[in-house]
């Protein structure tokens, strides 16, 4: 089972990342995506492994739960679509826009007080449509509003400062690191900024792995179990219409799963098992498709994950070839690419 000591801080050092997808085209390896695949099994024991699963990386937004869970912990009120709308990269949808409001109105603050960087929505048909309008870029449209909502109402709630709540000095920003350190069982090896100027800590992919299974695992009730929760009932407030996150949660009974920039992906099931996923190049074509393969390799039944086997590579406006998860990986096929 999963030990309750916090271990050491990950090395930071040159991932040892290994091939963990082909681009196939026409028969022919014709590119390959190097990263990094962790398999947890239900008792917490790595039962599969590819690449530097233990090299310090950023999990980038993949992180957003177990925040979000340092924030209930910290006594944040929230629940179903509003805590799910916490732990979210959402696509900037007007229900997006209108929870991130809904936070704030209960905190008694407004858009002014949010402290992210403007941006325009993440999904591009509606950022197209916000270009059609004239509209401009905002806090409240960048795809990390509602997380940034959550925490200026835990500073509310705990008599916070909200001036410097980004800081990692900050009582929040130390409260989640605590947390972060608790979940992924090892001190953080890093701390800067991430794209949305919040802290991001630098753990290790295993370690991201085993704080998605604390939380999919954790007893009905707990702070783990209420993020859980929310985020499957209402998986497209975490994220949006049409993203694969929300349309992998739908096909898997049970699944929690989050993405993070750069290649990140973590999902884990209600029984404890969990894999992990970093893309050394960041593409995102190759994140899902090895994660559907890793998911299969922890005993999900591979019929239910064949629409995550990775788009086509066209040629001539007819598919040529995919991406396909390397055949260590991939003990039961998911791609249909030859």
């Amino acid at each position: 089972m999963f030990s309750s000591s916090v271990a050491d801080a990950p090395l930071i050092r040159e991932p040892l990342h290994a091939p963990v997808a082909h681009l196939i085209r026409g028969g022919v390896v014709e590119g390959i995506h190097y990263g990094s695949v962790v398999v947890l099994d239900a008792g917490g024991q790595v039962e599969f492994q590819l690449g530097d699963i233990e090299a310090a990386f950023y999990p980038r937004s993949a992180l957003k739960p177990v925040q979000a869970v340092a924030m209930v912990r910290a006594g944040l009120p929230l629940d179903g679509e509003l805590l799910s709308l916490t732990a979210a990269s959402h696509s900037g949808e007007e229900r997006h826009l209108a929870g991130t409001r809904r936070i704030l109105e209960l905190a008694g603050l407004s858009e002014d007080h949010l402290r992210n960087v403007p941006d325009m929505p993440f999904d591009p048909v509606v950022r197209d449509e916000w270009v059609r309008e004239g509209r401009q870029p905002s806090r409240l449209a960048q795809n990390c509003s509602g997380k940034h909502a959550a925490m200026l109402y835990t500073c509310v709630l705990n008599d916070w400062p909200l001036e410097g709540c980004l800081d990692p000095a900050h009582p929040l920003q130390q409260a989640i690191a605590e947390i972060v350190e608790d979940l992924t069982g090892q001190r953080i090896a890093q701390v800067t900024v991430d794209g949305c100027g919040a802290p991001l800590f630098s753990v290790s992919l295993h370690g991201l792995a085993r704080a998605g299974a604390r939380i999919t695992a954790a007893a009905p009730g707990t702070p783990e179990a209420r993020v859980a929760d929310a985020m499957r009932s209402h998986a497209e407030m975490a994220s949006g219409a049409g993203r694969d996150v929300a349309a992998l949660m739908a096909a898997v009974p049970g699944l929690l799963a989050k993405d993070g920039f750069e290649g990140v992906q973590v999902a884990a099931l209600p029984d404890g098992r969990a894999v992990a996923v970093k893309i050394a190049d960041g593409a995102n074509r190759a994140r899902i498709p090895v994660a559907a393969a890793a998911l299969a390799r922890a005993g999900v039944d591979a019929g239910l994950l064949t629409e995550f086997a990775g788009e086509a590579l066209l040629g001539g406006g007819r598919a040529v070839g995919c991406v396909r998860p390397v055949r260590s990986l991939e003990p039961v096929v998911v791609s249909a690419c030859a």
